[in-house]
C-alpha cells in the first residue's frame, strides 16, 4: 500500500509517518508540505522518494494508492473531495469538515466514487476505548455517564509541538468532535438533547477559549464535556466512564479502574498505539474492499450533532 501524507512534517503527520513505518506492506512514497525547502529536507531525512508543495502533483502519480491528510482543519473537506475525485482513497484527520454543509458534500462524493473515505476518529481505535466498547457490545457494561475534560494552554496560536500555527484551531469543530463521536459510538445512539456554552472570544484568535457541552442519548446516558485553551496543565483529554458495572478512566491508550489501578489491554489489539491502529484499519479496508470503522458515512453523525451544538452557541 503506497501512501501519500499531506502535512507530513506537522505534529500529527509525524505520528502517521511513524505508524505507517510499523505496518508491514505499507510505505510512504510521497509527502506534501507548505514550504519546498522544508519538505525537501524532510523527505531526504525520511528517505521518501517524492516531495511537493502541491497535493495535485501527488494525486497525479500512479504510485500513490491512498492519501492521509494531516493538514489544517479548514482544508479537510476540499482536499478529501480532491483526493476522491482523483481516484484516491483518503483518510482525513478530524474534523472531516468545519461546517455541516461541507461534511455532507464529502459524504456525497464518497458515495459517488465508491472509494474508501475515512475520518481519523482516533478515540475509536485507542485500546482503552476499544476495551470499553467491546464490553458494551458484549452486554457486560452499560455507560451511564461520560465525564470528559479537554484541556490545553494555547493563548497563542501554537500546535501540539509548541510550533507557531498558520491556522486557528477550534474547541467545537476539532476538540469536541473527538468526544461527540466517541459518546455516540460507545452508546450506539445519536444525542437527542444537546446544550453548549462558551466563554469570551479571544480578541486576536477570534475563537472561544473555554466551552462546556452537555449531551443525552434516548436511552438516558449523558455526557459532560469541559474544554479549555486557558488551562495551565496538565494537558490532554481525560475520560471518566461511569458505568453500571464500575468506573473507568481512559488516558489516551491507557485505561485504569475507578481506583486508578491500570487495566491490562495487551489482548485488545495488535498494537497499543491508537494512531497505528487507525491507519491499519484504513489500509485493511482498502485491501478488503469494505467500509472502514469511522467511514465518513458514520462520522457524519458526529458532525450533525456538532452543528446542533453550534446552534446552541449562536442562540
Amino acid at each position: 500500500m503506497r501512501i501519500c501524507i499531506a502535512g507530513a512534517s506537522g505534529a500529527f503527520g509525524m505520528k502517521h509517518m511513524d505508524a505507517i513505518a510499523a505496518i508491514e506492506g505499507a510505505e510512504v512514497v510521497s509527502v506534501v508540505g507548505t514550504k519546498i525547502d522544508a519538505i525537501k529536507a524532510f523527505a531526504a531525512e525520511r528517505q521518501i522518494p517524492h516531495f511537493t508543495t502541491d497535493l495535485a502533483e501527488s494525486l497525479a502519480r500512479d504510485d500513490v494508492d491512498a492519501v492521509i491528510l494531516a493538514t489544517p482543519t479548514q482544508l479537510h473537506a476540499a482536499q478529501t473531495i480532491q483526493c476522491l475525485e482523483a481516484g484516491k482513497h483518503v483518510m482525513s484527520e478530524i474534523p472531516m469538515a468545519d461546517s455541516i454543509e461541507d461534511a455532507r458534500r464529502v459524504v456525497a462524493v464518497k458515495k459517488e466514487t465508491g472509494l474508501v473515505a475515512m475520518a481519523g476518529h482516533t478515540r475509536r481505535f485507542n485500546p482503552s476505548h476499544q476495551w470499553i466498547h467491546n464490553k458494551v457490545k458484549a452486554g457486560e457494561l452499560t455507560v451511564q455517564q461520560m465525564d470528559v475534560q479537554t484541556y490545553f494552554f494555547r493563548r497563542s496560536n501554537k500546535n501540539a509541538l509548541g510550533q507557531t500555527r498558520s491556522w486557528t484551531d477550534h474547541l467545537l469543530w476539532h476538540h469536541a468532535c473527538h468526544t461527540v463521536d466517541l459518546f455516540q459510538y460507545q452508546t450506539g445512539e445519536t444525542a437527542s438533547k444537546v446544550q453548549a456554552l462558551q466563554g469570551p472570544i479571544h480578541p486576536e484568535l477570534g475563537i472561544a477559549m473555554d466551552m462546556s457541552i452537555g449531551m443525552k442519548v434516548p436511552a438516558g446516558a449523558i455526557c459532560t464535556l469541559s474544554l479549555s485553551f486557558n488551562n495551565d496543565g496538565p494537558f490532554g483529554t481525560f475520560f471518566r466512564y461511569i458505568c453500571d458495572q464500575g468506573t473507568y478512566l481512559a488516558r489516551y491508550d491507557d485505561l485504569y479502574d475507578g481506583n486508578d489501578h491500570k487495566i491490562d489491554l495487551s489482548d485488545v489489539a495488535v498494537s497499543n498505539n491508537g494512531i497505528e491502529l487507525q491507519d491499519r484499519e484504513f489500509i485493511a479496508a482498502i485491501q478488503e474492499g469494505r467500509e472502514p470503522n469511522s467511514c465518513v458515512t458514520q462520522a457524519i453523525e458526529a458532525m450533525e450533532t456538532l452543528s446542533r451544538l453550534e446552534q446552541c452557541l449562536e442562540d
